[in-house]
């Protein structure tokens, strides 16, 4: 090869565009962490009802390194959905120096175990919130099935003006509901059909329950993990005493 001129030409010629590349990639990659490339306004969009703009800003600042051209879109997603409230993030680079976030906000809908809320998609996630909401409490992993019961127990429960206060699925698949309210209504649906169990108490509350209610007697708890039927406790219920027979009516007797 050294005795070809040919050969040597064409070696010289690939050493050369391949330094040529190099050394242009490495000016690239200098130009690009230049501070002329770096972000200098950041555009947040929402709306936001519950994310703090304060935080979310802190996090752009103090976390989200590079320029224009090489911040990591990935990371800075990832740093961002950490800020309390915040579900999606969505980042764009507008040209020269803006980077535009776009959040979407987790909505609540109930408070999970002791430790996390519920959104209306049925994830978990933690924040804190002062508001009003249902309970639900459920095995880890099980936030979806209980958010999508909600929705179908409350609305079965509508004709009889109650509303879901709390819902809870034992570990072992069992379904407890208890009415919102002073003095709740617990509901023991069990594991077996509690749709249809949860209907045949509807289509009987207004003869029973709510009759028992009307008449100053209090249920709070009612069983429906019977076949064809339920028990009701009503803690204040005593049994009317015997009628003791008149004097007259004893010496009738002997």
């Amino acid at each position: 090869m050294w005795d070809n001129p040919r050969q040597l030409n064409a070696v010289a010629l690939i050493i050369s565009v391949v330094a040529l590349a190099a050394l242009a990639w490495a000016a690239t990659s200098w130009a690009a962490r230049q501070p002329l490339f770096a972000f200098q306004e950041v555009v947040i969009r929402g709306p936001l009802t519950m994310a703090n703009p304060a935080h979310i800003e802190a996090v752009v600042r103090e976390e989200l390194k590079g320029t224009f051209f090489t911040l990591r879109l990935a990371d800075a997603r990832a740093s961002l959905s950490r800020v309390p409230w915040v579900r999606s993030i969505a980042l764009r680079r507008a040209w020269p120096k803006r980077l535009e976030v776009t959040v979407g906000e987790h909505e609540p809908l109930a408070r999970w175990n002791d430790t996390a809320l519920v959104n209306v998609q049925g994830e978990t996630f933690s924040a804190d919130y002062a508001g009003d909401l249902p309970q639900f409490n459920g095995p880890d992993g099980a936030s979806l099935q209980v958010a999508q019961r909600y929705a179908e127990f409350g609305e079965a429960l509508a004709p009889t003006g109650l509303s879901l206060g709390e819902i809870r699925l034992s570990e072992r698949g069992g379904w407890e509901l208890k009415t919102a309210g002073v003095k709740p209504l617990t509901l023991e649906l069990g594991r077996v059909e509690p749709a249809a169990r949860l209907a045949r108490f509807v289509a009987y509350y207004a003869a029973t329950v709510a009759r028992l209610q009307r008449a100053g007697m209090r249920v709070d708890q009612v069983d429906l993990r019977y076949r064809n039927g339920f028990a009701a406790r009503v803690p204040d219920f005593r049994e009317s005493p015997a009628k003791k027979p008149a004097p007259d009516q004893l010496r009738n007797k002997h």
